[in-house]
C-alpha cells in the first residue's frame, strides 16, 4: 500500500485460515537498496514457510517488526522509500509519550479499538501513539484487547496470550524494538513458571459433613524451565514445527489409527522406469521415480475405494469423484515437513504425475509454495523409502481417512513360477507399502482389498498404464 512516495510492506494473507505469521529472516536491512519482486524477508506460518517479495523498488527505509516476532495479517512490517529519500525519523517509543503511565478513558478506548480494527482491515496496524491518550483522574477501563497495556503497546496476539494466562504484560521483559514484548517473550515468561493463575474470587467453604477428610495439597506452581546441561543446546520451535506438533497430536486424538502392509514385486515397474528414464530426463527434465508410479497406481485404485479417499464429517461420510493427492516433502534437513497437494491427480498420466510431484517438491524446498498449495488434500503419500527404510506407521493428515507409505525398493530372493508352473527362486525388486487408515471409517478388510488391488496394478504394469 503506497503512502505518497513511500510503499508499505504488509504481513500478507497466506490463506483463508491463516491469521498470523512469524518473521523468520530479513533478507534486507534498513538502508539496503532493493528491486521490485526481489526477496525482502521470509515468514513462517503454521501452514507454510515462504518468501515475501518487495512490492516496489527503492531503499528499505524502516523495519518495524523484528525477526522472531509473530504478528497478525495486515500488520505493517516495513517501508520502502524511493532512491534518495530521507531517512525515516526514529520511532517514538510508548514509554516516552506524555502521560504514558495512564490508561485511556473508556470512550477513547472504544474509539481506539474501532480505529485499530478499521486500520487492520486496510492492512495497517496503529502505533502506540495512535492508541494511547492521556487519561483523566477517574478510574480507567481495561485496555482493549491487543492494544495498549498501561504504557506498553502489545500486539493482539500477545494481548490474547496474556489474558488467557492472567499475565501482567508490564512484568515481562521485552526483547522487541524499544523493549516491546513479543510472542516469544510472553510464552517464555509463562513457560518459566513466573505466571501464576489468578486466585478464585471467593474460596469455597469446607463442607461441614466431612470434617475429618484429609486436606488436599495445593497444586505446585510450574517449575521454571531447566537450564541446559553440559552437552545440551536449546532452540525455540519454529511456527512450522509447532504446527506439525499440534496437527499430529490432534490426528492421534481424533482418528483410530490402524496400519496394514503388503509386499509388492516392482520388477516390471523397475524395467519400465529404466526404459523411460533417459527419454523423460532429456525431453521433459523430469525423473520417473518409483513414487510417481505408485502415485499413479494409487489414484487409479482409489476410484474403486471412495471411502479411503473420503472423510468423516460429523455423522456423515463424505466421498469424492476427484483425488487431491498430498505428497510429504522434507524440509531443512529433517527439521520441517510440508505436504503440498497435486490437485485433480486423477486427470494425470504417468508423465504428468512425475512432473507435478517434482514441481511441488522443488517449490516446497525453495519456499515458493502458497497456502492454497497445501490445502484441500484428500489422500496422502509419504515416501521415507528414499532413505532405505522398509516399514513405518505414518500419521493420518486430518481430516483425511488414510495415508500410504512407500518404502525402499530392495532386491530379494522371491518365489515365482517358471514357464512350467514350477516354483523357483528368483531375484526380484521388492517394495513394502503400508496403509494407515482411520478405523472409524475404514475396516481392515477394505484396507486389505485396496492394498491387494494396488499391488496387482504395480505388478502387472504395462505400456497402457503410462
Amino acid at each position: 500500500m503506497a503512502t505518497g512516495t513511500l510503499v508499505d510492506v504488509i504481513m500478507p494473507q497466506m490463506g483463508v485460515s491463516v491469521s498470523e505469521g512469524t518473521i523468520t529472516k530479513w533478507v534486507k536491512s534498513e538502508g539496503d537498496p532493493i528491486e521490485a519482486d526481489e526477496t525482502l524477508l521470509e515468514i513462517s506460518t503454521d501452514k507454510v514457510d515462504t518468501e515475501v517479495p518487495s512490492p516496489a523498488s527503492g531503499v528499505v527505509q524502516q523495519i518495524f517488526v523484528q525477526e522472531g516476532e509473530t504478528v497478525e495479517v495486515g500488520t505493517k512490517l516495513a517501508v520502502i522509500a524511493p532512491e534518495g529519500a530521507a531517512a525515516a525519523p526514529a520511532p517514538v517509543q510508548a514509554e516516552e509519550a506524555p502521560a504514558a503511565k495512564e490508561l485511556p478513558e473508556p470512550a477513547t478506548q472504544e474509539a481506539a479499538a474501532e480505529s485499530a480494527a478499521a486500520s487492520g482491515a486496510e492492512g495497517e496496524t496503529p502505533t502506540a501513539t495512535e492508541v494511547e491518550r492521556p487519561a483523566p483522574p477517574a478510574a480507567p477501563a481495561a485496555p482493549p484487547d491487543g492494544q495498549a497495556d498501561g504504557a506498553r503497546f502489545v500486539s493482539p496476539v500477545v494481548a490474547r496470550i496474556a489474558a488467557e494466562h492472567g499475565v501482567d504484560v508490564g512484568q515481562v521483559s521485552g526483547t522487541g524494538r524499544g523493549g516491546r514484548v513479543t510472542k516469544k517473550d510472553i510464552l517464555g515468561y509463562i513457560e518459566s513458571g513466573a505466571a501464576a493463575p489468578a486466585p478464585p474470587a471467593e474460596a469455597p467453604a469446607a463442607p461441614p459433613e466431612a470434617p475429618t477428610a484429609a486436606p488436599v495439597a495445593e497444586p505446585a506452581a510450574a517449575a521454571p524451565a531447566a537450564e541446559p546441561q553440559a552437552g545440551e543446546t536449546i532452540e525455540p520451535m519454529s511456527a512450522m514445527r509447532r504446527g506439525i506438533a499440534e496437527h499430529m497430536r490432534r490426528s492421534l486424538d481424533t482418528s483410530a489409527h490402524v496400519t496394514s502392509s503388503i509386499e509388492v514385486d516392482m520388477s516390471k515397474v523397475a524395467a519400465i522406469r529404466q526404459k523411460l528414464k533417459k527419454e523423460y530426463q532429456e525431453a521433459y527434465g523430469v525423473n520417473p521415480t518409483y513414487l510417481a508410479f505408485v502415485a499413479r497406481a494409487a489414484v487409479e485404485t482409489l476410484k474403486d475405494y471412495p471411502w479411503i479417499n473420503g472423510e468423516l464429517r460429523g455423522d456423515s461420510i463424505v466421498t469424492r469423484s476427484y483425488v487431491n493427492l498430498g505428497c510429504a516433502v522434507e524440509l531443512a534437513d529433517g527439521k520441517g515437513l510440508i505436504v503440498p497437494v497435486v490437485k485433480n491427480a486423477e486427470t494425470l498420466n504417468l508423465l504428468g504425475m512425475a512432473k507435478a510431484i517434482a514441481d511441488i517438491a522443488a517449490r516446497a524446498r525453495e519456499k515458493k509454495l502458497l497456502p492454497d498449495d497445501v490445502q484441500g488434500g484428500t489422500f496422502t503419500i509419504t515416501n521415507p523409502g528414499g532413505y532405505g527404510t522398509f516399514h513405518g506407521t505414518p500419521v493420518i493428515s486430518q481430516p483425511q481417512a488414510a495415508i500410504l507409505g512407500t518404502y525402499a525398493v530392495v532386491k530379494r530372493p522371491w518365489v515365482v513360477q517358471d514357464e512350467m508352473g514350477e516354483d523357483v527362486i528368483a531375484i526380484r525388486s521388492i517394495m513394502n507399502l503400508t496403509l494407515t487408515y482411520d478405523h472409524r471409517l475404514v475396516d481392515g478388510a477394505l484396507a486389505g482389498r485396496f492394498l491387494r488391488d494396488l499391488r496387482e496394478r504395480l505388478q502387472t504394469w504395462g505400456e497402457s498404464d503410462y
